[in-house]
């Protein structure tokens, strides 16, 4: 048949191969030969484009059932010229009789619902005309098979580190069938959230971007809180005073007092997540004790003399 195209071949697949085995070798595949890593390689530019084409196909069950139907008929005797028919004598679009197209191309165009421009103006308007077998030799019946829309919704899903998700911004977005998009994140973006953008699906729907804040090495979402462990030295623990802590804001001034204890917890207030457009949740700053393993001379020397001033913790226990 005139352009057939394997397309198990194409993507280096099995034909029994699972929808994610297909979705794994196609992203291998199409980062391999996207036009992005292959500047001015032509052949990589139509090799990517048959991954797209096979992808769209094989990725949808009905549309890779009607391929393997259409592939398992068009080598045997006798295909061309056939009609099909759904049993009623009416042409069906989802059972279309593989005969009426002229090559493999015009077969996936009606699979993908893909119009191609032909050279006669009268010929887009033209019904399909077939045979009706219920009816007496010699009489035809005209159908105008009307093409399903091929809008579709789609889905993605983008990973943003806290920061970028906190603020917001210009991000670029690279998709599955390898379309990279600007897209303006709007700003308190969290783990679950999607984001419309219209238009930018299959055939004109919509796509929707699944947002994933990636853990982050020193904030901890604490429900709409923030929590962060904040180590201090012994002399700051028992003295007391102004430190500066990390915050999504950048660094804040926070007012320790004097004798904190490991583990016990201070708030900053309204220096948490946003909760809506006019609230936040808080930042909770959790203390630690940092004992250092090693003293110079000198600091050795001030810590034998603040042990023989101070009062032991252990003079007053229990036992």
């Amino acid at each position: 048949m005139q352009n057939f195209r394997n397309y198990y071949e194409i993507l280096e697949v099995s034909k029994d191969a699972s929808d994610e085995e297909i979705k794994r070798a196609y992203r291998r595949l199409a980062r391999q030969y996207h036009p992005d890593m292959n500047l001015g390689d032509k052949s990589a530019e139509d090799r990517f484009k048959q991954l797209g084409e096979a992808y769209e196909v094989l990725s949808d069950p009905q549309r890779r059932s009607q391929y393997e139907e259409f592939s398992s008929f068009w080598k045997q005797k006798g295909f061309w010229g056939r009609g099909a028919t759904n049993g009623r004598g009416r042409l069906s679009v989802d059972n279309l009789g593989f005969g009426e197209f002229q090559d493999f191309n015009s077969f996936v165009d009606q699979l993908l619902n893909r119009r191609r421009e032909v050279s006669n103006p009268d010929a887009r308007s033209r019904p399909v005309v077939a045979e009706d077998p219920y009816r007496p030799a010699k009489t035809k019946t005209a159908y105008t098979v009307q093409a399903k829309s091929s809008r579709r919704d789609a889905e993605a899903s983008l990973t943003l580190p806290l920061e970028k998700a906190y603020t917001g911004g210009q991000e670029r977005v690279r998709l599955e069938d390898g379309r990279s998009l600007e897209v303006n994140m709007p700003a308190a973006m969290i783990s679950g959230q999607r984001i419309r953008l219209k238009g930018q699906g299959i055939g004109g729907g919509n796509l929707y971007l699944r947002i994933e804040v990636q853990p982050h090495a020193f904030f901890k979402f604490q429900g709409d809180d923030i929590l962060c462990r904040v180590p201090l030295t012994p002399s700051e623990a028992a003295l007391g005073g102004l430190i500066e802590v990390p915050t999504l804001d950048g660094l804040v001034k926070m007012n320790i007092p004097a004798g904190v204890q490991p583990g016990q917890r201070l708030r900053l207030a309204g220096k948490g997540y946003p909760i809506g457009q006019n609230r936040r949740g808080d930042q909770i700053v959790q203390i630690e004790i940092a004992v250092p393993s090693q003293l110079s001379a000198r600091e050795r020397e001030l810590y034998e003399e603040l042990r023989r001033a101070e009062i032991s913790p252990r003079s007053d226990l229990p036992v």
